[in-house]
């Protein structure tokens, strides 16, 4: 099971930079940075509303389920 973080699809089709969204949001590019490869945990409600209100979107325009994400094969797995 994985979510997939699409935030740095979202920046170029609006053309938008990450500076700019991260202080209009107010967090750190670095934050934003880790939020844009999917390294973090959680999020608030408020500040993916700040993202939605920045790119004017959606948050599944954001965010997806990948039920069965691409992976290493576990061991003793179908061969």
């Amino acid at each position: 099971m994985a979510i997939i973080v699409r935030l740095d699809v979202m920046l170029a089709l609006r053309k938008a930079k990450s500076k700019d969204l991260a202080a209009f949001v107010g967090i750190t590019e670095t934050n934003l940075s880790l939020l844009k490869s999917g390294r973090v945990k959680g999020i608030r409600f408020e500040t993916l509303e700040r993202i939605c209100q920045f790119l004017d979107c959606q948050p599944g325009d954001l965010l997806s389920y990948d039920p069965d994400p691409p992976g290493p094969q576990r061991p003793g797995g179908d061969r």
